[in-house]
Formats: C-alpha cells, sequence, structure tokens
C-alpha cells in the first residue's frame, strides 16, 4: 500500500503489512520512500499512528542532520560570553523539554523537534542551556545570562504556543 505524505514529510510511505509480526512497527527511508512495516492485523487507526509518528521521527532526523547544533552552540557561547559545551547533540528522545544540560561534564542535548523550527527559537534553546554552564538553576543571575539573547522573550511565547512552554 503507497501513501502520499502529509504535511512536510519530503518522501512516499509505503506500508507493507507483515503476517509474521505480531506486535512490532518498523521504519526505515530507502531513497524518497519511507518503507514501514506493519502488523496484518492492525487497525486502519493505529496504522495511520504508527505511520504520522514514524514519518515525523524520521523527517526530524534528517532535518536535524542538517544544522551542526555544536558549531551553533560554540558561535553562541562567543557571542554571549558563556562556556562552551564540552559536547552538544541532537537527541530523539526528550518528549518533556527542549534540551538539557549536565554542568558536571559540560554536555547539552537538544531535542531535534527544534530542527524544524526557526533559527532564532534554536539560538534561544541553545543560550538557555549554556546559561546552565554558568548557572545550574533558575534564579535571577541564570534568567539575567538568558536575556541576553535579543529574541529570548519571542523563543519563549513560541516555545509556549507549541505546548511545553519553558521547559528547556
Amino acid at each position: 500500500m503507497e501513501l502520499e505524505p502529509r504535511g512536510e514529510a519530503p518522501f512516499r510511505i509505503e506500508i507493507v503489512r507483515s503476517t509474521r509480526r505480531r506486535r512490532t512497527v518498523s521504519a526505515r527511508l530507502r531513497g524518497d520512500v519511507l518503507l514501514v512495516r506493519v502488523p496484518t492485523g492492525l487497525s486502519e487507526l493505529e496504522e495511520r499512528d504508527y505511520v504520522e509518528r514514524l514519518s515525523r521521527q524520521i523527517t526530524r532526523r534528517n532535518s536535524s542532520a542538517t544544522v551542526d547544533v555544536a558549531a551553533a552552540a560554540h558561535a553562541l557561547a562567543r557571542r554571549f560570553d558563556l562556556p562552551k559545551p564540552v559536547t552538544v547533540r541532537w537527541v530523539g528522545n526528550q518528549s518533556d523539554r527542549w534540551g538539557s544540560c549536565t554542568p558536571s561534564n559540560g554536555e547539552l542535548r537538544i531535542s531535534d523537534r527544534l530542527a524544524g523550527y526557526p533559527r532564532w527559537v534554536l539560538d534561544y534553546v541553545l543560550v538557555h542551556e549554556l546559561a546552565h554552564l554558568v548557572e545550574a538553576n533558575h534564579s535571577a543571575a541564570f534568567w539575567s545570562l538568558v536575556n541576553r539573547y535579543p529574541k529570548a522573550e519571542r523563543a519563549r511565547g513560541f516555545l509556549m504556543a507549541k505546548g511545553l512552554e519553558d521547559e528547556s
């Protein structure tokens, strides 16, 4: 079964039903076709939900691959006089926050959902996480560092509208 992509997916979707599959669903991008393997007994609604979720994940993964998040973080650290992180990487497993920081080892993890947002929103989250390398909490001193970013308030509003408010 072949479907046309929904939304911004840059690929066609092909669904392969398998009698050997019982519970698992998988997706793999082959060229411009997202091949989704599903169990034969899956309902149409469940199938649609899986396809939409997997399509979004693959699209995000491809989008984040085009942005060098570490280079962006280092440039922002220089620009706003914040410490350089040791490592910065995209992650796909943050459903409750936009980014996270481990001050003890200098690691920043940035949700790949941000790859599809305007660059100034990603930059805000990076500045927010870089500020945690100085202040590990959300104190007044922390917010003073974050608010050096000129579009901080605008980006917070954007993220609030996306549903997680200021959970970076």
